[in-house]
């Protein structure tokens, strides 16, 4: 079952929260097919129509309210506007405890889900770090 992030009452969630961008359905359709084995629901939020601040204090109100033991957070790759999905868990981080919750990213490539790492998401936010890196590997 899918249903819209900001639509949905803080207090219906499961222990698992999967949170795609919304568009990963349609574009990646066997990757999203995927997120099903991790949640009968599956949260959907297109960070183009909805501030990820927005998000983040979404997120938060149902991590209060819930007893949340993961997030996986999906999304296509290459999106200029899914990839602050990938972001928020450094934003909850700095907002509350969540050290009691484990959270996975992913990117849908080829219909396939890539698991990314913190680190690599950290680099993403900081372009002047990256360009240091490509000019090592030249």
């Amino acid at each position: 079952m899918k249903k819209d992030l900001m639509k949905t009452n803080c207090y219906d969630t499961n222990n698992v929260m999967v949170i795609v961008g919304s568009c990963l359905e349609k574009m990646q359709p066997e990757a999203y097919k995927k997120l099903t084995q991790y949640s009968n629901i599956i949260y959907e939020v297109c960070l183009e129509a909805t501030h990820v601040n927005m998000v983040i204090s979404k997120i938060m109100g149902m991590i209060c309210r819930s007893n949340i033991d993961k997030i996986i957070f999906a999304t296509v790759d290459k999106s200029p506007h899914c990839i602050q999905l990938h972001y928020i868990e450094n934003e909850l981080r700095k907002a509350m405890k969540i050290d009691n919750i484990k959270i996975i990213h992913y990117v849908a490539v080829d219909n396939n889900l890539i698991e990314i790492s913190n680190e690599t998401i950290k680099k993403s936010k900081s372009l002047s770090e990256l360009e240091k890196h490509n000019k090592c590997l030249t």
